[in-house]
């Protein structure tokens, strides 16, 4: 007897996972998933190589499973798995991997982040760690030879971007040894008393002072060197080999949609304008009628910035229990894991934004945290409430946790929401809005706060291609987004430094925004006065990670299901 549809692709959606664990070993890492081998990263040439050859044979498997025989849950799946075969094999024909993100996402980032998940409760973990630790040289050296390849075949980086990677790797080994990230492990272990795990430690130490320290700065050396010959002053994406083409694939990828960039350029333009009106009408009413400009001066006067990182952290602190106790009453499914706020080192915080998110690993060995800058001024006090709906509850650490405990889907769904950042981007961003329904915008300035927070993501469709498609100077999208932000300057020219930086991501958050908004309206018109928060919030949450087109596909079976249901009620009162 032949399998059936549903179980040809749970076989190909495990081994997909397989496959993702054995290629990006961080992924596994981080998923609490045991890995053969000590990497972290498999990024050499012969790797993307093997990944793009695997993908079109899963690809062909994928072919043959009907999609008309699968449950609405399996379609999405079958859907999904497409999206990531065909992203990856899109990216690499365009030679991605020759020039990979360099900043902020660049190996600096993506290795503190595993430091600074890791957890270690014994001997055992520890030893794991270091082993895991002591193969990042290596992978610095698998990333440097793609980028003397990409090189050697005509690509060269914008001056702005190699700058700021530079300062982000240096960063990253700044200070004393025992104050870098790579021990930061032993020094939360509840487990860092013991001898055995003492003696580890030692041999940490010594790790990062011999091997990861320098090998770090053989790596900024190199992009301040070698690969600067010849460094552009034009910042876009496109002015460069494939560039036009590796744009247009990234922005296929990180929207999960089909518009182009010239249609997104355009949206991005009513969007501003749209909020633009929603700004001035809140600015009269904090009195400054006529006066955007005179508000948005006040608004970045000292009396917005806290005296010191220590006040910052803690005002946040605050905030996030406030919001907390408003979760029940929007949301059925609540995680059991918590979160934190801690303070960027201040190496850190200086090429950063003003806070983000980073997820508990799926173990639950760690907590969330919600890192804010240590550098207040570039984090005024009327953004505290968007920020902290965005990155912690109910925005991503409250969703990244929801998708861990999601044991009913595949796991490369579970696991994968980095790589479907318009559906978690969109959905913090909504969050942002919804606490308005919440009750906990109270004055002109929180609104306010909100209303930048949302032209902020806006304005960025605006830049982002206008950099990379329009080929805009970094000095036009300085002032354009100067025009419409109250940030101080310092903070805006960091934030198109991200843009010009990694192409395309920016596009994400209002198009994921607009996706989870336009969905809702459509759930309030079905359903009317039986739309309920919770209801609608708990099927965005049961999603996982998606497509934005699959999570209209799941709402609109939740939909279905519901008129259903109502359908058979009236029927039963009917009867009686």
């Amino acid at each position: 007897m032949s399998a059936t549809a549903p179980a040809m692709l749970a076989d190909l959606a495990a081994r997909f996972w397989r496959f993702e664990c054995h290629e990006h070993p961080l992924t596994a890492v981080l998923a609490g998933e045991v890995t053969p081998d000590a990497k972290l990263f498999r990024e050499s040439g012969e790797d993307h190589e093997r990944r793009y050859g695997a993908a079109a044979a899963m690809l062909a498997e994928l072919d043959g499973i009907a999609e008309t025989e699968l449950s609405a849950q399996d379609r999405a799946t079958h859907r999904l798995l497409r999206h990531e075969l065909e992203s990856l094999r899109a990216l690499h024909e365009v030679a991605a991997h020759l020039r990979p993100s360099l900043f902020p996402n660049g190996p600096a980032m993506m290795v503190t982040h595993f430091a600074n998940t890791a957890g270690i409760d014994g001997a055992e973990l520890a030893e794991r760690y270091l082993e895991r630790l002591a193969s990042v040289p290596a992978y610095l050296l698998d990333v440097a030879q793609n980028l003397r390849a990409g090189h050697r075949g005509g690509t060269r980086y914008p001056r702005v971007v190699l700058d700021c990677a530079v300062g982000a790797t240096r960063a990253a080994v700044a200070g004393p040894v025992e104050t870098q990230p790579w021990l930061g492990p032993f020094a939360r272990s509840a487990a860092a008393g013991s001898d055995s795990v003492r003696r580890l430690q030692e041999r940490a130490f010594a790790l990062v002072r011999d091997e990861i320290a320098p090998a770090f700065e053989r790596f900024a050396e190199l992009l301040g060197g070698p690969l600067a010959e010849g460094a552009r002053s034009t910042v876009a994406c496109s002015d460069a080999p494939l560039g036009s083409e590796l744009y247009a694939a990234l922005v296929r990828t990180f929207t999960t949609t089909d518009a182009s960039p010239e249609e997104i350029h355009v949206q991005g333009l009513a969007e501003v304008e749209r909020l633009e009106a929603g700004i001035a009408a809140v600015a009269a009413e904090a009195g400054y009628p006529g006066d955007v400009a005179g508000y948005r001066r006040f608004l970045a006067s000292e009396a917005f910035i806290a005296p010191s990182k220590e006040s910052l952290r803690e005002q946040i602190e605050a905030l996030s229990k406030r919001i907390d106790a408003r979760i029940p009453a929007f949301f059925g499914r609540i995680p059991r894991i918590t979160y934190g706020v801690e303070s960027m080192p201040e190496s850190m915080a200086e090429r950063m934004p003003p806070a983000y998110a980073q997820p508990n690993p799926a173990d639950r060995t760690a907590p969330g945290i919600h890192w804010v800058t240590s550098l207040p001024a570039r984090f005024p006090r009327h953004l505290y409430l968007p920020v902290a709906l965005h990155e912690a509850w109910p925005g991503h650490l409250m969703h990244f946790a929801l998708m861990q405990e999601a044991k009913d889907l595949p796991a490369f769904r579970r696991h994968g929401g980095m790589r479907y950042s318009a559906c978690i981007e969109g959905w913090a961003l909504y969050c942002e809005g919804l606490g308005v329904d919440m009750g906990l915008y109270q004055t002109p300035h929180q609104h306010y706060g909100r209303l930048e927070s949302e032209i902020w993501r806006a304005v960025r469709l605006v830049i982002d291609t206008g950099i990379h498609a329009h080929s805009w100077t970094q000095e036009r999208a300085i002032e354009t987004m100067a025009r419409h932000l109250a940030l101080p300057l310092p903070t805006i020219a960091a934030e198109v430094d991200r843009y010009i930086c990694w192409p395309g991501q920016a596009l994400v958050y209002q198009i994921g925004n607009l996706a989870v908004r336009s969905l809702r309206r459509r759930a309030e018109e079905r359903l009317g006065e039986r739309f309920r928060h919770r209801d609608f919030h708990d099927t965005l949450m049961e999603a996982g990670p998606v497509t934005l087109p699959v999570l209209e596909d799941l709402v609109e079976d939740w939909l279905g299901r519901e008129a259903a249901r109502h359908g058979e009620s009236e029927a039963r009162d009917a009867a009686r």
